[in-house]
């Protein structure tokens, strides 16, 4: 969807971001998995190591002014078998805080319903009912049509 809205876009894991500079970029965003309302370990981890070398250079600060240039978008899947998006909002406004307090204004936190693979019942009886096959083909044409409706924002 940024493509389309005519946006470079790089795609890489964290691994290969590694200390990535986000201020090199219009639009920073971070996707990941909510594992028990908090980001995955690997992607916890490079969001606190980047926060450490930004500390170390004098770029955090309390109440951070926003900075110009630079924006942050959160996109974060999510099974919720038991109590929905909430077990996914924490992560999601969990990571925003690392760019905040650069005074990066994130944009967005945007959560999108995905399978729990490898356990059917939290697929199939949880509070989100059936949510196999998520996210399906229409989950991903809305995501891509906000991601356009963004790029147009911009």
């Amino acid at each position: 969807g940024l493509e389309a809205g005519g946006l470079d876009v790089d795609f890489m894991t964290v691994e290969e971001a590694g200390d990535l500079d986000y201020f090199q970029y219009d639009l920073f965003c971070v996707g990941f998995p909510s594992y028990q309302w908090s980001p995955p370990g690997a992607v916890t981890r490079w969001l606190k190591q980047n926060h450490t070398r930004y500390a170390r250079e004098g770029r955090v600060h309390v109440n951070a002014q926003t900075v110009k240039g630079t924006q942050a978008l959160i996109f974060c899947t999510y099974s919720g078998p038991h109590t929905g998006i909430r077990e996914a909002t924490p992560a999601g406004e969990y990571a925003g805080q690392f760019f905040e307090h650069l005074g990066i204004p994130v944009l967005g936190e945007w959560y999108i319903v995905g399978e729990f693979h490898g356990d059917e019942e939290a697929s199939t009886r949880g509070c989100l009912g059936d949510i196999r096959g998520r996210p399906t083909e229409e989950d991903l044409r809305r995501v891509r049509e906000r991601a356009i409706s963004l790029t147009r924002r911009l």
